[in-house]
């Protein structure tokens, strides 16, 4: 990719979108920098936030205590830029609540989620379930 093809503050210039459309044929968009007041926009800022700070892969800040271009893609974005990973975690959640409200905005429920108390629950149970059957076999 061309140097100038990265934005300082974060993100991709027109320059870098347009060679990544050449080299793989995606049509990449800017960052919604505003308010996500559209589904269409809640969905994108979402599911990036989600996939990106869920997980990072790497530090916030580099060794001299700047902010990596990882941190940054969040300004490009309109988010605060994130210091420590907390931070981090917490776009992250914020990404889930601008996903869930475009789920609710569609008209569609979000993907059910388990909890871990009722996962946990139904492990028992089956594992139970299990076990008698196991001793009933053995008599």
């Amino acid at each position: 990719m061309p140097k100038d093809g990265r934005n300082p503050k974060g993100g991709l210039t027109q320059k870098g979108r347009d060679f990544f459309a050449a080299r793989d044929g995606n049509h990449l968009k800017p960052g919604v920098t505003g308010k996500a007041d559209t589904p269409e926009k809640m969905k994108r800022k979402g599911s990036f936030l989600v996939r990106t700070f869920t997980h990072p892969r790497g530090p916030m800040q580099d060794e001299k205590g700047e902010p990596t271009r990882l941190a940054l893609s969040a300004h490009a974005w309109g988010e605060k830029v994130p210091t420590t990973e907390a931070q981090a975690h917490k776009l992250a959640q914020t990404g889930h609540r601008l996903l869930e409200q475009y789920h609710r905005a569609m008209g569609d429920a979000p993907p059910a989620k388990k909890s871990a108390k009722k996962a946990s629950a139904a492990a028992k149970k089956s594992s139970g379930s299990k076990t008698a059957a196991t001793k009933s076999v053995r008599q």
